[in-house]
């Protein structure tokens, strides 16, 4: 059995190649523990305004340990996504969290910023969500600040459906049933 300091294998089949509605090819993978250089990279060409949609916090910066927790996951309730383009640059991350009785999951995207808009985030959303309907989760979910007009105009043609946080009436939760209707 998979404890946390024995985590599962890298799931093969989380990495993929996809095509944005742009005609951008993408590759994507699970995070490896040694990609940490490479998600520091890729933050470093995310804009203060995304960092901040993406994090809910004011930071700057994406610290060590925040992307430590990112690549050291158990790829069984967490794993981390890394999109590439052909030249190997980093486009995108998004991570994918389930609760215990991983029925539900939460997702977080970031795209650099230099390359929004040509489908990406959309795509490896799409990716996400395949990955998490084949791993039996019932729905997939986002915390998402008002603010954030793009991420949650992506998450409505995607079929979100979107209502308050009791928490916070800045933010919102946009939530995706995987399970298909009954017939």
């Amino acid at each position: 059995m998979d404890t946390p300091d024995t985590p599962a294998p890298i799931p093969t089949e989380g990495a993929a190649t996809l095509v944005t509605r742009d005609g951008v090819v993408v590759e994507v993978r699970p995070v490896q523990a040694s990609d940490e250089p490479v998600l520091a990279a890729l933050f470093e060409h995310v804009s203060p305004a995304d960092l901040r949609f993406r994090f809910l916090s004011g930071m700057r910066h994406v610290d060590h340990a925040r992307i430590a927790d990112m690549v050291h996951v158990d790829y069984v309730r967490t794993i981390t996504f890394i999109a590439f383009d052909q030249a190997g640059e980093p486009l995108a991350t998004a991570m994918l969290a389930a609760d215990a009785a991983l029925k539900t999951a939460e997702v977080a995207i970031s795209v650099r910023s230099d390359r929004k808009g040509q489908g990406i985030g959309w795509t490896l959303l799409q990716h996400v969500m395949a990955y998490g309907k084949a791993r039996g989760f019932e729905s997939i979910s986002s915390l998402e600040s008002r603010q954030n007009r793009e991420t949650i105009a992506v998450e409505r043609d995607a079929g979100f459906k979107f209502k308050s946080c009791e928490d916070d009436p800045a933010d919102v939760v946009a939530t995706k049933s995987l399970v298909e209707p009954a017939r």
